[in-house]
């Protein structure tokens, strides 16, 4: 700084601390100012040695704003404000000697203020001695200032020359915060405690043990062990002197605090550990009483010092002059002792956590605690505590392994069991590995975790299901950091790159090692009977066997049908992948079955792609396939029914009789009816319901970020949607009603319908072959020649008329009947479902409005009445 810039600053500076007399004339005045201009020259000329502090402009600030904190808030702010604008000026080099300068002179008196009066009270004794001394002081200062300035030492003159009492240096001030510097030369000036001293001496008496004899051994009871004056009974007793007066007991009680938390962390420490977790934590703790210790020595070498400089002969042994009290040592433990507290306060409350429990409370003091000292603490724990709960988040995110040999982390592995939910048994994507909610630390999200989760998930599938370890361990070497406490923003960006790469992989080998979507399409086209051509003529070359009981199926059979419907279609042009997994097969015998009712096709999936398609899903195809081949099956008799009656009707079943031509009539019109009825069912299920589910299923598996955990989900809503809208679920209860019935689901309903028509089917063929013996005998009369025989035949074809054709006109119209009115209640049902495309299959059903849709009455109505009708019979 140039000298012209220096005095400006000294002139202004005086002109601003320095107090004027009013008495003083302005000659006197300008003199006293220059006197102390020139003063404060030479000692900045002079450089005199440094304060013994840091250089730390940021640890000056704070010093000020506690001490403007305690006195006026707004005042804190306020030099906030100024504090800012002192960092933006690039003059001024020294900002922190600046700013301690400030502090130390805040403590100066205010000038403005009269000389206190003399504390010395008539009662001491000696009381004219120190009050003559203390005039002689007084009449000292005025006399020096009456005759001008004397040559004195530089510290006299400063002190002279700025304020009445005088201004400690840096140095004396420093001295003042830290009693006794390790390196303190004697005969150094020392603050002024005489007055102090003058008072406890004039109230003193001697206690025992001396505060010597406690100071002596005061190191040893901070470090747990037991001394002469102050022994330890139990481990946490400690046994203070009887003799000492209230005041040093309670002084001796505040200094036992520290000691009895230090014995119970070092036994904590010394305590076997649950888990490695338990083990940091230990470790952390043995750290920062080891911190604890450090202090706790560099006090022992303080007292030491103070012990050594002491008088005997002076009150209390000299031990208020030393700068070693107990009443310091109690101001100097005061941060250990919290930080102490917290830690037995931690130690206690886990004892019954382990893992992501502890990150948990230890989390909780840093996050929520409302004070700052406990938050900064607990968090400086947790840099050094969770390094093992990140070393199991590396190992899982970046090798798929769970090394966690204590059960610590938020992912464990599961034993294998059956899955409760009835969807088969478990298999190694859903049921290996799981979130243990409770260990989840607070120090991360549920979302974050479940994406931590999903990763290691991955790897580990991709490593020992889809065989691929070679590109775990290459992702591994390249992509594997050390992970720590603190850098969130960073952590977080690593763990979306890890979910990135790793769903990346796994359905690049699902899709193109797996051909899981190849599957998907396979298990659509033979399984669902999406591939029309060859369900056609496969059920058109079984259908001979089928009718045949079912336990005259041969294998081989089935399998050769199955093969020659594979090339008799297109499916002959799939890949060779997809056609050695289709296989033909019975299901389970029960007496009476036939070929019909036992029949499946399967589609075997093998891992890893039973992972998607999971045994509960086979079986839901295997329900829609069962489902779908009934209809199938009724629709091919109908249809061979319909053209041997269209093909009849221009030959063998034209009659001359118009109660059979009236039969026929209404027979062809069910039959009609029948063929529409599963021809809209059949419509509804294979293209309403199948082809619009696989389309949604598309749109879920091929977006771009879709994970393994995507497909599963999306796959099982696939299958969902096909059992519940294909109305092989049960019907969902509207408007409060209560359907207790056995047929409660539309699957019941539905194989009721079907039967009847398989029924209806059977006695069409017989009223066709009493129709084809009919016309036989009517032929065989035209061409008889005589009259008797004629009569003969006649009255035995009259006999065969009026008894078989009414039983089968009876049976015709009652299966008729029958099938109408289920029809109508399949439409009433259907009419009130909240689904809009199962009420649109009603509509299709009934588009003209031919049958009138009915309710099921209540289970309740029906017995009411029945018990009404038991009364009046």
């Amino acid at each position: 700084m140039p000298p012209d810039r220096i005095s400006n600053a000294i002139d202004n500076l005086i002109a601003h601390i320095v107090p004027r007399d009013p008495a003083q004339d302005d000659q006197a005045a300008q003199q006293h100012h220059d006197t102390c201009f020139e003063l404060a020259k030479s000692l900045i000329d002079n450089n005199p040695a440094s304060p013994a502090v840091v250089a730390d402009v940021n640890h000056a600030s704070d010093l000020i704003k506690r001490k403007l904190i305690k006195t006026d808030p707004n005042q804190a702010l306020q030099f906030s404000n100024l504090y800012s604008k002192l960092l933006s000026l690039p003059v001024l080099e020294n900002k922190w000697a600046i700013l301690y300068m400030l502090y130390q002179l805040a403590d100066s008196p205010d000038p403005s203020e009269p000389l206190p009066l003399s504390p010395i009270k008539p009662s001491a004794p000696n009381y004219r001695e120190a009050i003559s001394r203390d005039a002689l002081r007084r009449h000292g200062r005025e006399s020096t200032r009456a005759q001008g300035p004397l040559p004195k030492t530089d510290e006299g003159q400063f002190r002279e020359a700025f304020q009445q009492q005088g201004l400690e240096k840096f140095s004396q001030k420093e001295a003042d915060l830290k009693p006794a510097q390790p390196d303190a030369v004697p005969g150094t000036p020392k603050r002024d405690v005489s007055l102090k001293s003058t008072l406890l001496a004039n109230n003193y008496t001697d206690i025992d043990p001396p505060e010597t004899a406690i100071l002596r051994d005061l190191p040893f009871t901070f470090q747990g062990v037991s001394s002469t004056t102050l022994p330890f009974t139990k481990q946490d007793t400690l046994q203070l002197p009887p003799t000492l007066p209230l005041p040093i007991v309670s002084l001796l009680h505040t200094l036992a605090e520290p000691s009895l938390l230090y014995r119970r962390l070092d036994s904590f420490c010394k305590s076997q550990a649950k888990g490695l977790l338990g083990q940091s934590l230990r470790a952390a703790v043995g750290g920062e009483l080891r911190a604890y210790l450090t202090l706790i020595a560099t006090l022992e070498g303080q007292i030491r010092r103070a012990l050594a400089v002491i008088d005997d002969s002076a009150p209390r042994g000299g031990i208020g002059k030393a700068g070693v009290t107990l009443k310091r040592c109690v101001v100097w433990t005061r941060e250990a002792t919290m930080g102490l507290r917290l830690l037995c306060l931690i130690a206690e409350e886990s004892e019954n956590k382990k893992g992501g429990q502890l990150i948990s409370l230890i989390h909780g003091f840093s996050s929520s605690h409302g004070d700052p000292v406990v938050a900064a603490f607990a968090e400086r724990l947790l840099g050094s505590f969770t390094r093992p709960f990140y070393e199991f988040l590396r190992h899982w995110i970046y090798d798929g392994e769970l090394s966690d040999p204590y059960l610590e982390f938020f992912v464990r592995e599961q034993a294998p069991n059956a899955d409760p939910k009835g969807k088969g048994n478990g298999n190694v994507w859903e049921d290996r590995f799981e979130i243990d909610k409770e260990m989840v630390p607070s120090i991360i999200t549920q979302d974050f975790a479940q994406k931590v989760f999903l990763i290691g998930k991955s790897l580990n599938f991709v490593r020992h299901s889809c065989n691929d370890s070679l590109w775990v361990e290459n992702y591994s070497k390249d992509a594997s950091k050390e992970l720590r406490y603190g850098d969130t923003t960073t952590l977080e960006a690593w763990i979306d790159e890890a979910h990135k790469t790793t769903m990346k992989r796994l359905i690049h080998l699902m899709a193109d090692k797996f051909h899981l979507f190849e599957h998907l399409q396979a298990l659509k086209n033979y399984i669902l009977l999406g591939q029309g051509d060859f369900i056609a003529l496969l059920m058109e070359s079984l259908a001979p066997n089928l009718d045949r009981p079912a336990g005259a199926q041969y294998r081989h059979t089935l399998t050769a049908q199955l093969e020659h419907a594979i090339r008799g279609s297109n499916a002959q042009h799939d890949s060779p992948e997809v056609l050695r997994r289709l296989d033909a097969r019975m299901l389970q015998l029960s007496h009476g079955d036939i070929g019909w009712d036992c029949f499946t096709l399967e589609y075997k999936i093998d891992a890893p792609v039973d992972v998607v398609v999971t045994e509960w899903g086979n079986r839901q195809y295997l329900k829609v396939f069962n489902f779908l081949w009934r209809i199938k099956r009724v629709e091919f008799a109908l249809l061979t029914t319909w053209r041997k009656c269209m093909t009849g009707a221009r030959g063998v079943l034209q009659s001359s009789d118009e109660t059979v031509a009236r039969t026929w009539k209404s027979t062809r019109g069910t039959l009609a009816e029948m063929i529409h009825f599963v021809g809209q069912l059949q419509y509804y299920i294979l293209f309403e319901v199948i082809e619009s589910s696989w389309g949604e299923l598309q749109k879920r598996i091929t977006k771009e970020d879709c994970t393994l955990d995507d497909l599963i989900k999306a796959h099982t809503a696939y299958l969902n949607d096909i059992t519940h809208k294909g109305l092989l679920g049960p019907k969902r209860r509207v408007h409060g009603t209560a359907d207790d019935d056995d047929r409660t689901s539309y699957l019941a309903q539905l194989g009721d319908i079907l039967r009847f028509m398989l029924n209806y089917r059977d006695s069409v063929d017989g009223l066709y072959s009493w129709s084809v013996s009919d016309f036989t005998r009517r032929q065989e009369a035209d061409v008889r020649s005589t009259l008797e025989r004629q009569e003969d035949d006649h009255f035995s074809g009259s006999t065969s008329v009026a008894s078989e054709f009414p039983a089968l006109q009876e049976r015709l119209r009652h299966l008729g009947s029958s099938f109408r009115t289920r029809l109508q209640l399949l439409l009433g049902d259907l009419a009130y479902q909240p689904d809009v495309d199962m009420r649109f299959l009603g509509v299709a059903m009934n588009f003209n409005d031919v049958y009138q849709p009915a309710r099921r009455k209540a289970k309740t109505t029906t017995t009411a009445s029945a018990s009404a009708n038991t009364s009046k019979a």
